[in-house]
C-alpha cells in the first residue's frame, strides 16, 4: 500500500473477523525501539474514556477486541503484534487507530525498514505499508482500521507527530495528568483511575511525564484522500495555538536522600492484580526432606507418552481455568475473548481409523465458536510432518480455525518445524501454530511475578502449573539438544575440515538461533522485561540468507554469535562462543559520558562493579583502529587510571567481558553446551549490567506545549 491508500478487509479473506496488525522496524545498533499503542475512536473522532487507549501497561481490552501480543524477532529487527477481534469492538466505535511511540529523546527518523502490515485469522500476510520518511517524531500513526457500513477497511495513515505520545494521545481525547508530582503518582496506582464497576480501567495516564516531548518542528504532512484530509485525523499541533511554553523535560526526580536519579515513568494502569512473592514463605516442615504436596504430580510419569498425556492435560485444564492465561497463549493464533473449553483425547474420523489428537481448543463468543486441535510432544521428541499434516486436513474438513502443536523446539522464522500442504480448492483455511514449553513457562512466569492475575487462587494454580513444567521429569524443558549435527561440526572445525556450504553448519546455526531465543525467554520472564534477540539490519532481511552467512561464517571462524537487547541495560549483550578454544565470551559495550573528565569516568565505573566478579575484564574503546588499555577487575580495582590511554587518544566507552568454559556435550546436561550458555547469560546479567547505570535520557532545551486535558 501507499500513503492515504485504504482496502477493505473483506475483498481480501474470508476470515476476518480476527486480524493481526504487526508493526515493525530495525535498527542499524540493535538498541532501537519503540511501544505500540492502540486508541478506538467514536464518531466524534475521540476516545469515550481513557479505557479505550491500550498501550504496554493496559494491553488487554475487557471485551476481548484488543490484545497487545508483545515484541518477536522478525527479520532484520523486531515486530510487535497486536490481535483485533472485530466482532466484538463495541458499535459506538467507528475508527481503530494504530500507533507507536518512543521515549528518551528517540526519533522514529533513526529506525531503519517501517512497516505495518496485516494478516487475517489464520496469519496469512494479506497486505503491507512501507514507510519511509518517518522524520524526526517521537510519535507516529502507521495506519488505522475503520468502518463503512457492515465492512472493516484498512487505511495506510503514516503521520508523525512532533508533540510525542502526549500530543497524539491528547489530540484524541486522551486525559493526560498535569503537575509537578506526575511523574511521582503514575510510578504507583495514585496517578490513575480506578477500575470501573464494569471491570474496565481507567487510564489517567501521566504520559508527559513518560514521553520526552520534542519542541514544535515544522508540521508534517497531513495524509488526504480525495484531495480532502483524511476524516478524523487530527492536523498536528502548531506552535502558535499552544499555550504558554513550559519546560520539555523536568529535571529527573531524584531517590531517597539525593540517590540515583530514578528513570522517567512511564503510563502504568490502576487495575490490582495478584502477583506471588518471590520470596517463598518459611515451610511448616520439620525437615529438609519432606516435599510439599503438588496439584500436578510428575512421580507417576515412566514414558513419554505419559509425559505427552499429563502435559496436555495439565496445560489445558489450566487454560480453560484461568482466562488471563488461557486468553494469553490463545490471542496470537486469532480466538476471540470468550468462555473457553478444553478436551484431551477426542476421536475425530479420518479414512478407516479415528485420529486421537492430544487436545482440543473451544473459544465461544457471542454464539461463534473458535476450535483448534492441538498436538503436544515432550522430552525433545519431534514433530511428525504426517501426523500434523492429518489433523490439518481434519480440521479444514471439520471447520476449525487452527492446528496448534507445542513441543520443546522453539520455532523460528522462516524455517518451519514441520512442512504441511495445503489444498488451495478448499474455501476454508487452517492456520497452523506454534508454542514452546519454554514460551508456555515464559507467559506462566510473567502473569504470576510481575503482570498479576484476577486472583489468588489462579495466582496458585499458575504456580503449580510453573512448577511441573520446570520439573526435570515432566518432559516440557524447552530446546535441549542441538542436533545432530553438533558433534560433526566441532570435529570439524577442530581438525579444519569443514567446508563453507556445509548443510551441517546450517543446522548448528539454526540450532544456535533456537538456543538464544529460548535464553531470552528464561531471563525475560525473570525480570519482567523485554529481552530480544537483535537483528542488525545489515546482515539483510531474508531469515535464510543471514543463516547461511551464518553458517559460512562459522566454517571459516569457527565461531557463533549473537545480541541481545535487555530492557533498560545501557548497551546490547553479546554472546560469542568459540568452538576452537572451548571459550563462551559475554559481553557489553558502555558509552563514555559526553561530559566529565575521563579519570572521573573510570573512578565511577570501577565503583559502580564493586560487586562485580573479580575476573570481570574491562577494556577502553578509543577512537581509531588501535584498542585501549585493558585488564582484570581485580587489577583494576586499586588502580583505575590504569584504564587511561597513555597517548591520550579519546576514549569512547569501555567494553565489559566474562569467559567461562562452554559444555562440551550437545544437551542441557551440567557439562552441555545449552546449559553453559543459559549460564554465561545469567551470570553476566546478574553479576554486571544490574551495577550498571540506565541509559541517560536525552535532554531537550527547547520549549514544549503545555498541557491541557482534552
Amino acid at each position: 500500500m501507499v500513503k492515504g491508500a485504504n482496502v477493505g478487509l473483506a475483498t481480501l479473506s474470508d476470515n476476518v473477523d480476527a486480524v493481526f496488525v504487526s508493526l515493525g522496524w530495525a535498527s542499524p545498533t540493535g538498541e532501537g525501539d519503540a511501544d505500540v499503542s492502540v486508541l478506538l475512536l467514536d464518531g466524534s473522532g475521540k476516545v469515550r474514556s481513557d479505557a479505550d487507549f491500550y498501550f504496554y501497561n493496559h494491553p488487554v481490552a475487557a471485551d476481548g477486541s484488543v490484545h497487545l501480543l508483545g515484541k518477536q524477532p522478525a527479520g532484520e529487527g523486531s515486530e510487535d503484534r497486536i490481535g483485533f477481534d472485530l466482532t466484538a469492538v463495541p458499535a459506538g466505535i467507528e475508527r481503530v487507530v494504530i500507533a507507536a511511540s518512543r521515549y528518551e529523546g528517540a526519533r522514529f527518523g533513526e529506525l531503519e525498514d517501517l512497516r505495518v502490515t496485516l494478516a487475517d485469522g489464520s496469519g496469512e500476510e494479506l497486505l503491507r505499508f512501507s514507510i519511509d520518511d518517518a522524520g524526526s517524531v517521537s510519535a507516529f500513526i502507521f495506519g488505522e482500521l475503520y468502518r463503512r457500513g457492515e465492512e472493516w477497511k484498512f487505511r495506510a495513515v503514516g503521520q508523525g507527530y512532533d508533540t510525542g505520545l502526549a500530543g497524539l494521545a491528547m489530540d484524541f481525547g486522551v486525559d493526560i495528568d498535569d503537575g509537578a508530582d506526575a511523574a511521582d503518582s503514575v510510578d504507583g496506582v495514585d496517578g490513575v483511575e480506578a477500575a470501573d464497576a464494569g471491570g474496565e480501567a481507567a487510564v489517567g495516564t501521566g504520559v508527559e511525564s513518560a514521553v520526552e516531548v520534542a519542541s514544535p518542528s515544522p508540521a508534517p504532512l497531513v495524509p488526504q484522500e480525495d484531495g480532502e484530509p483524511l476524516p478524523g485525523v487530527p492536523a498536528p499541533r502548531r506552535p502558535e495555538a499552544q499555550d504558554e511554553p513550559r519546560d520539555a523535560v523536568r529535571d529527573e526526580p531524584q531517590g531517597e536522600a539525593g540517590g540515583e536519579p530514578r528513570r522517567a515513568a512511564r503510563p502504568r494502569t490502576a487495575r490490582r492484580k495478584v502477583t506471588l512473592p518471590k520470596t517463598a514463605r518459611a515451610s511448616l516442615a520439620e525437615n529438609e526432606s519432606w516435599r510439599p504436596a503438588r496439584l500436578f504430580p510428575v512421580s507417576a510419569l515412566k514414558s513419554d507418552r505419559d509425559r505427552e498425556t499429563r502435559a496436555t492435560s495439565v496445560l489445558l485444564s489450566v487454560m480453560a481455568q484461568v482466562p488471563e492465561f488461557g486468553r494469553r497463549l490463545t490471542a496470537g493464533f486469532g480466538a476471540p475473548a470468550g468462555r473457553m473449553e478444553t478436551f484431551t483425547e477426542v476421536s475425530l474420523p479420518h479414512g478407516d481409523s479415528p485420529r486421537r489428537p492430544d487436545g482440543v481448543l473451544r473459544v465461544e463468543r457471542a454464539g461463534k465458536l473458535w476450535t483448534a486441535l492441538v498436538e503436544t510432544k515432550t522430552n525433545g521428541n519431534a514433530l511428525r510432518a504426517e501426523q500434523v499434516q492429518a489433523y490439518m486436513d481434519i480440521a479444514a474438513r471439520r471447520g476449525y480455525e487452527a492446528v496448534v502443536t507445542l513441543s520443546n523446539d522453539v520455532a523460528l522464522e522462516g524455517s518451519p518445524l514441520v512442512e504441511v500442504k495445503t489444498d488451495g480448492r478448499r474455501k476454508h483455511k487452517v492456520a497452523l501454530w506454534h508454542l514452546s514449553w519454554a514460551e508456555v513457562a515464559h507467559q506462566a512466569q510473567m502473569l504470576i511475578r510481575h503482570e498479576g492475575v484476577g486472583n489468588s487462587a489462579h495466582a496458585w494454580l499458575l504456580q503449580e502449573l510453573l512448577h511441573y513444567l520446570q520439573h526435570e521429569n515432566s518432559g516440557c524443558h524447552g530446546f535441549q539438544n542441538m542436533g545432530a549435527a553438533w558433534v560433526p561440526v566441532r570435529k570439524g572445525i577442530d581438525d579444519e575440515t569443514l567446508c563453507q556450504g556445509d548443510p551441517r553448519a546450517l543446522e548448528v546455526v539454526e540450532s544456535w538461533e533456537r538456543l538464544i531465543r529460548q535464553v531470552c525467554l528464561g531471563l525475560g520472564g525473570e525480570l519482567g522485561q523485554k529481552v530480544l534477540p537483535v537483528r542488525r539490519a545489515r546482515r539483510g532481511t531474508d531469515p535464510g540468507e543471514r543463516r547461511a552467512r551464518m553458517a559460512d561464517e562459522l566454517c571459516r571462524d569457527g565461531r557463533l554469535h549473537a545480541e541481545v537487547l535487555i530492557e533498560g541495560a545501557p548497551g546490547v549483550l553479546t554472546v560469542a562462543a568459540d568452538l576452537r578454544t572451548g571459550k563462551l565470551r559475554t559481553s557489553l559495550e558502555v558509552p563514555a559520558p559526553e561530559q566529565g573528565y575521563p579519570l572521573n569516568w573510570v573512578k565511577r565505573l570501577v565503583r559502580r562493579l564493586a560487586e562485580a566478579p573479580a575476573d570481570l575484564h574491562v577494556e577502553t574503546l578509543v577512537e581509531g583502529d588501535g584498542g585501549g588499555p585493558r585488564g582484570t577487575l581485580e587489577r583494576l580495582r586499586p588502580e583505575p587510571a590504569d584504564l587511561l590511554p597513555k597517548n591520550g587518544a579519546r576514549i569512547t566507552g569501555f567494553r565489559l567481558s566474562l569467559f567461562k568454559g562452554m559444555g562440551s556435550t550437545r544437551g542441557n546436561a551440567e557439562t552441555g553446551f545449552i546449559r553453559s550458555v543459559d549460564d554465561a547469560v545469567h551470570r553476566f546479567h546478574d553479576g554486571v549490567v544490574v551495577h550498571l547505570d540506565r541509559p541517560a535520557a536525552r535532554r531537550s532545551t527547547a520549549a514544549a506545549p503545555a498541557v491541557a486535558t482534552g
